[in-house]
């Protein structure tokens, strides 16, 4: 129990407190630059439909998402969603929020290799993810090699799609911020905060791809114990 302890308190704990660290930047950055609004007077839909069309997408439908933050684009259905609070705002957020989700509409019509790979994952990834902690801790209660290993390369399945997520927002990110400026969305003194909010959400995938390492470690150092033992 106490290197059970170990490894949470070493792994988990610091990068769950990076992670609401995260997530704290990113309320903040909304907060900021939500009261901010955009110099083109343009609304965040307006403006996803405009990059649409200017990048050859104009049959990608825009739909109305209920919720906050909610925003996402749906390669199945090439559908982009944009929140309540996104939807009709001209902030510099949501603007830059509708930004990112065309960078992914874009992303998938040019074929780009990491959101390929990540779609693709999506279905196995919940599958692992969900099975592996059970799994794991089942072999670690009966002393199951098998399961605990078996527990492991299920999480480790899960890592690794976190970790081709992070290619994928960045790229989408730097995909947004080049549509605005090149469109004329994003005046001057706009690209500072239109970067900060960008690079905030970015941040939340980089604290999502730390956790999860600390929970493979975490794991790691109970099957070395049991092994030990």
């Amino acid at each position: 129990m106490m290197l059970f302890d170990q490894g949470y308190f070493l792994f988990v704990i610091p990068a769950m407190i990076f992670a609401m660290w995260a997530q704290a930047k990113v309320r903040s950055a909304y907060n900021t630059y939500s009261r901010l609004l955009s110099q083109s007077g343009r609304t965040a839909v307006e403006v996803a439909a405009s990059l649409l069309r200017n990048a050859g997408l104009g049959d990608v439908r825009i739909e109305r998402q209920r919720g906050h933050l909610t925003d996402h684009y749906d390669p199945r259905s090439r559908t982009l969603r944009l929140s309540d609070s996104t939807y009709n705002s001209a902030s510099v957020a949501a603007i830059a929020i509708a930004a990112h989700e065309v960078g992914h509409a874009v992303q998938h019509s040019v074929g780009y290799a990491p959101l390929a790979i990540r779609n693709g994952l999506v279905p196995v990834a919940q599958f692992t993810s969900q099975a592996a902690f059970p799994l794991f801790f089942i072999g670690l209660f009966t002393n199951s090699g098998f399961l605990m290993d078996l527990g492991l390369l299920f999480f480790l399945g899960a890592v690794l799609f976190q970790a081709i997520t992070l290619p994928v927002e960045f790229n989408a990110s730097r995909r947004a911020m080049d549509m605005l400026q090149v469109s004329g969305y994003v005046a001057p003194a706009e690209v500072v905060p239109v970067g900060n909010m960008l690079n905030a959400a970015a941040l939340t995938y980089v604290a999502g791809m730390a956790v999860a390492v600390a929970q493979l470690l975490r794991l790691l150092v109970l099957r070395g114990a049991r092994d030990r033992d």
